[in-house]
């Protein structure tokens, strides 16, 4: 499985704890002007907002990313990030709550959210701001990216992670909601079980076992520059 995949593949099945998580600030915003493509232009941009601040974060994360694949330590990097997803994935299991520490993470980007909605920013700035919230979902696809390498790549895994995201969100957002809490509620706990997939992935990623698409043997070869 390609990176791209991959990523395309976590949004895609997080979606839904983004829909828990995020979907009632993408009802609240409203739509300015009446009419049916007023309402799916603001949507999108709003998602394409979205889409935009998890590029900023590849490039940023890419950056790291690219020092340690320079520093010939990426096998390291990936074992530690497979252990760290484990752990978080347990968490979860166990019902360790880290809420307190999420509050306080979050009262800056609440000030802004609010302060956005109550000067009617448009649905891209809103969506930019939105994608920035510290999330634990990104916070996965941000380790997927660090692994990536280049600058490029991780833009790259970043963008397909958000789009990823896009169809349940939009649909969502068109339709004012349409799962129940009790179906978000279980999707939800499958989350743990497939961060414990993508844990052992990185591991054997890490380990360098000579595994076609699982743990390909190092090939030597210098990044290029990006």
């Amino acid at each position: 499985m390609s990176d791209q995949y991959l990523a395309f593949l976590i949004g895609l099945m997080g979606s839904v704890h983004c829909l828990g998580m995020c979907g009632p600030l993408a009802f609240a915003v409203p739509t300015l002007k009446k009419g049916w493509g007023f309402l799916v232009l603001d949507k999108l941009s709003y998602q394409g907002g979205r889409v935009i601040a998890y590029c900023i974060l590849g490039a940023i994360i890419g950056l790291i990313g690219r020092q340690i694949w320079l520093a010939g330590v990426q096998q390291y990097i990936s074992i530690i990030s497979g252990l760290l997803i484990l752990i978080a994935a347990i968490s979860k299991l166990l019902k360790f709550s880290a809420g307190r520490i999420n509050s306080r993470l979050l009262q800056p980007f609440n000030r802004l959210l609010g302060y956005a909605l109550k000067h009617q920013a448009n649905h891209l700035i809103i969506g930019i701001v939105n994608g920035f919230l510290p999330c634990g979902l990104v916070y996965l696809a941000l380790t997927g990216a660090l692994n990536t390498g280049t600058v490029k790549t991780a833009v790259e895994y970043m963008f397909w992670y958000g789009l990823g995201t896009v169809p349940l969100m939009f649909i969502a957002g068109i339709s004012a909601g349409f799962t129940t809490a009790i179906f978000r509620r279980k999707i939800n706990n499958v989350i743990p079980y497939l961060m414990i997939v993508l844990g052992i992935w990185f591991i054997f990623r890490g380990m360098e076992l000579n595994i076609p698409y699982i743990s390909p043997a190092k090939t030597g070869t210098s990044i290029c520059s990006n």
